[in-house]
């Protein structure tokens, strides 16, 4: 009889361990990082000129557990400084149609949460803007901080790859290079 009761006991403990460890909160073992005011540039050129377009409102989400990375903007919120520049651009992005622009792809490197000096990280993903979808590798630096991520990272697109016509004023052509390139500190959710 007590080694039944030692018997039922034991199972009984290693059921409700068994329960807890199910039911504890994933976000212990998750690994997400997340951010809403990262800063996104975009660097043009005409010959002999070179302007660039900011925005403060980059979205950026990072999950170690899985190694997805996924960073979107709304185009409306980029800034070039000269209300025509900016009004031209809307256009040849036609962001009333194709409002926003999205990186969705893996870690290609882990990163080393205990490691405070920056990494370099490789991504490979989908680079979606215009209404067109392109496969890229995107490199750039991470600096582990205190509950948090700091990413900086920088690529080139071109922009027939994405059916969008550079703009052009008289016989001055927009480049078809353009410099993207983002800086964002993610918090850990």
């Amino acid at each position: 009889m007590k080694v039944l009761k030692t018997i039922k006991s034991s199972n009984s403990w290693y059921l409700t361990l068994a329960l807890m460890l199910v039911n504890s909160p994933i976000t212990l073992l998750a690994q997400s990082y997340y951010a809403e005011n990262g800063t996104a540039n975009f660097t043009s050129s005409v010959p002999l000129y070179e302007f660039t377009g900011t925005s403060e409102q980059l979205t950026g989400l990072i999950n170690l557990t899985d190694h997805t990375v996924d960073f979107y903007l709304d185009l409306e919120t980029l800034d070039s400084g000269i209300k025509k520049r900016d009004k031209d651009m809307r256009l040849t992005l036609e962001t009333k149609k194709f409002p926003f622009t999205e990186f969705y792809g893996s870690l290609l490197d882990s990163v080393d949460l205990t490691n405070s000096n920056l990494q370099t990280i490789r991504t490979r993903g989908n680079f979606s803007i215009h209404g067109v979808t392109r496969e890229i590798d995107v490199e750039g630096v991470i600096t582990v901080e205190q509950n948090a991520l700091h990413l900086k990272a920088s690529w080139v697109i071109r922009l027939d790859d994405f059916n969008i016509v550079p703009p052009s004023l008289l016989i001055v052509k927009v480049d078809q290079i353009q410099k993207v390139s983002i800086d964002i500190r993610l918090d850990k959710q």
